[in-house]
């Protein structure tokens, strides 16, 4: 609500009578002010009695506003004239077209700043406040006029340019406001006189602006001209102030609502939402208004029409909702419809059609990217990068571009400014093409990263295709429709990266999808084979590798048919352990031993220590701990000899199943916790979770049962993000669930209870890669069984399991087993 001012004063006469007439009609003085046509200040100055001269045409129109008629309205005119004891001069001072400055927020430096520029500068005296729209501009003009008013005794106004207006027309209209019939007489209208006038939106018709300007400020030298607009106008002597967006909170800014409300993003957000919600913001809401604040980037219209949304939504709520979609953020403002896509359509149209090119093809990128990236993009091919420095320039100048810390991808669009120009390369018939050209850069930037994906650099690889993902799925979709064989070039350079992420499920979708496309047949073979060994990688991951040891089979025949060293020994190391999920256990250990021997042979010490590591498996399959125990003191040799550590994790998680299968329950807790510690950090969720299982299963062996109900409910959590609907839960947690559940029952002496979760992780680890995993639950179900009828038939399916398998059990298995079992 308008609060009303002047009850103090101009209670009688025609003051009086004004705010007679509008309290008797309902409104406040903002609602006569806008039916009048006329600005609210005007009307707040004749109800205080501070005009004592009102205009007949601004008595008139609040008459007409009134609905005043008759001896009414007579009454009304003739109580302004009375008040007027002195003839009205020819050319009263002036203060038309200016509204009331707005409650500017942030911005106080720069008011006494501007202010201080233009009582200073010489010839032209005209000052240009220059920046995109929705920052301020206007805002901040109007501050910068209501200031140097007293300045200016031969009087302030200030017009709006539009579209049509020609240099006659902006002429025409000073004149107006400053009370003179005709730009002939704005000369001697301004003679000797200090005279301040605003001219917002300049870029509306800057070529009319700037030849009306010239010959005003040649003809009046005293004149004061503040411009608002979003590039300059371009006189000589023109004096530049850009206006920035409002600081908001970095990052690392404490998430307490002292530290963000002291910025000027949080104290205008902040007071606009007080204006529709009456309850306080308090410190829970504190980092979800500091990441809203660096959504919007301290734009004060965005922050404006954020605000707005307090009325029905939380700042949480806020954020979830429009964080990603600024654009959909709209309003009204000032009885007009304002949205941020007509913002940044405005000052799209400031850019050169060579610029528009450039910012429709950066368009392509969906979130933060590098120069080195924007140079590709901009190419029309791969025959050189263009210099994109240029193009940056211009759109950081504009308003249009962010860039936000100090790594290779800081640069991104506005959110706003990035849609916008997506629908414009639609228009122009491009959007295809720039998607792929977008595809064939991520193609590359994943083809560049793919080897330290394997290696004591892969945190910083995994991390710089964390950077880019949204690019990288975008491109993925486009391709496989428009140019499978780009899309099958980076879909086979990211099985890695997407196992440490938990994609495995939809990656091995696509790369199934990309190799079975009729168009792929003809593509580089090396890459239709890395494809090839990325699916068993990944259905390794959710226990579905048997299916895809012919697809293996396939790469390694073409990687010796290419003398690709290579890749013959990653698809020897994978076909070691996907044998395994097949039955195959004299075939895995083949290719496991093939491996050894080949990378001995060629110093790739990474391949020796995969290899070392696979065949760890076997001495552990036919009882051998402690040939098993060698091997991984081996594997962490090496992997620590190249700083892998992955690997060194992976053989720690390995050493700790050794020690749970030798009863050594403490250590292989110790070890395994170590493992996760260093999973985590690197982030490779599968091995993470199997790793979880061993410290589950040896805490409930070892009575620990505290950590085994810890574990469970790690275990038991979701397995991926909720986008990921194709995700599932591989057998092998399964199994592992079941088994911690039945020690733990085992142990509190509920031997039915027991044996039933170790059937059910039999059951479920049947589906699993290692057969081992089923004759331990095996001889769970046997030990917990009393009754010897009922234990044979599990005998005896433990015994087909271990023949099958090769698997020789453990003495303290055989043991608890009972007869029946060698």
């Amino acid at each position: 609500m308008t609060v009303d001012h002047g009850s103090e004063q101009g209670s009688t006469g025609f003051a009086g009578l004004l705010r007679a007439r509008r309290a008797a009609a309902g409104l406040t003085q903002a609602d006569l002010a806008t039916a009048a046509g006329v600005g609210v200040r005007t009307v707040r100055d004749l109800e205080r009695g501070r005009a004592s001269r009102p205009q007949r045409t601004t008595v008139e129109l609040l008459a007409t506003a009134l609905s005043l008629s008759g001896q009414d309205r007579a009454d009304f005119l003739a109580s302004a004239r009375g008040q007027s004891a002195a003839p009205a001069p020819e050319r009263p001072p002036p203060r038309n077209g200016l509204p009331p400055a707005h409650d500017l927020i942030g911005r106080d430096t720069e008011v006494i700043d501007v202010a201080e520029l233009l009582a200073t500068s010489g010839p032209p005296g005209v000052v240009t406040l220059v920046g995109l729209a929705g920052v301020g501009k206007t805002s901040l003009g109007l501050a910068v006029a209501e200031r140097v008013a007293a300045d200016h005794p031969g009087g302030t106004a200030g017009i709006v340019v539009t579209e049509l207006s020609s240099s006659s027309d902006v002429l025409a209209h000073i004149a107006a406001v400053l009370g003179v019939a005709r730009a002939a007489d704005l000369r001697a209208r301004l003679r000797g006189e200090r005279v301040f006038v605003m001219v917002d939106g300049v870029e509306r018709a800057p070529d009319a602006v700037a030849e009306a300007l010239s010959w005003l400020c040649d003809s009046a030298p005293d004149l004061r001209v503040l411009a608002t607009g979003r590039h300059p106008i371009g006189l000589p002597g023109e004096h530049v102030w850009p206006v920035a967006p409002l600081e908001a909170p970095p990052a690392d800014t404490p998430a307490r609502l002292s530290d963000i409300a002291a910025y000027p993003a949080a104290a205008l957000f902040l007071a606009r939402l007080r204006q529709v919600r009456r309850d306080p913001v308090t410190d829970t809401e504190a980092a979800a208004l500091g990441a809203l604040l660096r959504r919007l980037g301290g734009l004060p219209l965005a922050l404006e029409l954020a605000a707005a949304r307090g009325r029905l939504l939380d700042i949480d709520e806020i954020l979830q909702r429009y964080g990603d979609r600024v654009l959909d953020l709209s309003g009204r403002r000032a009885a007009v419809d304002v949205t941020l896509r007509d913002a940044a359509a405005a000052s799209y149209r400031l850019l050169e059609q060579d610029e528009r090119a450039g910012l429709r093809r950066l368009a392509a990128f969906r979130n933060r990217w590098s120069v080195r990236l924007a140079a590709a993009i901009l190419s029309e091919d791969d025959s050189g990068p263009a210099d994109p420095l240029p193009l940056l320039d211009r759109l950081l100048e504009l308003g249009l571009l962010g860039v936000r810390g100090a790594g290779p991808f800081r640069f991104r669009l506005v959110d706003v400014v990035r849609d916008l120009a997506e629908e414009r390369a639609v228009v122009h018939g491009e959007a295809a093409a720039i998607r792929t050209r977008h595809a064939a850069v991520f193609a590359r930037l994943a083809e560049r990263t793919a080897p330290q994906l394997a290696g004591h650099d892969l945190t910083g690889g995994v991390n710089r295709l964390d950077e880019v993902a949204g690019d990288l799925w975008a491109a993925l979709s486009h391709a496989a429709n428009d140019d499978p064989h780009t899309a099958l070039r980076l879909a086979a350079a990211l099985p890695r990266w997407w196992r440490f992420r938990g994609r495995d499920v939809v990656g091995r979708h696509w790369l199934r999808r990309l190799l079975a496309d009729p168009r792929t047949q003809d593509a580089d073979p090396r890459t239709r084979a890395w494809a090839q060994i990325g699916l068993g990688r990944l259905a390794l991951e959710h226990g579905a590798g048997a299916e895809e040891v012919p697809a293996v089979t396939g790469a390694l025949t073409e990687f010796q048919r290419l003398a690709d060293a290579a890749g013959e020994l990653a698809a020897r190391n994978l076909l070691c352990a996907l044998w395994m999920t097949n039955g195959g256990f004299d075939e895995a250990r083949r290719h496991g031993e093939v491996a050894l021997t080949l990378a001995t042979r060629l110093g790739r010490a990474r391949d020796m220590t995969v290899a070392q590591n696979n065949l760890t498996w076997h001495e552990i399959r036919v009882g051998d701990l402690r040939a098993a125990r060698r091997r991984l003191a081996k594997v962490d040799r090496l992997s620590a000899q190249q700083g892998d550590d992955r690997l060194r994790a992976l053989a720690m998680a390995n050493l700790a199943e050794v020690s749970r299968l030798d009863g050594r329950y403490a250590e292989a807790q110790s070890l395994g916790r170590r493992a996760v510690e260093v999973l985590e950090r690197l982030g490779d969720p599968g091995h993470r979770r199997r790793v979880l299982g061993t410290i589950g299963i040896a805490a409930a062996q070892d009575g620990d049962t505290e950590t085994a109900a810890g574990v469970l409910a790690d275990l038991r959590g979701p397995l991926s993000v909720p986008d990921d609907p194709d995700e599932r839960r591989p057998a092998v947690i399964g199994g592992q669930i079941a088994m911690i559940e039945a020690y733990l029952a085992l142990g509190r002496g509920e031997r039915e209870l027991a044996a039933e979760w170790f059937s059910e992780a039999a059951d479920s680890h049947a589906g699993g890669h290692d057969l081992r995993d089923v004759a331990e639950a095996l001889v769970g179900v046997a030990a917990s069984t009393e009754d010897a009828m009922q234990r044979a038939p599990v005998l005896t399916r433990l015994a087909e399991v271990c023949k099958l398998g090769g698997i020789t059990l453990l003495p303290a298995e055989r043991e608890r087993a009972g007869a029946g079992v060698e």
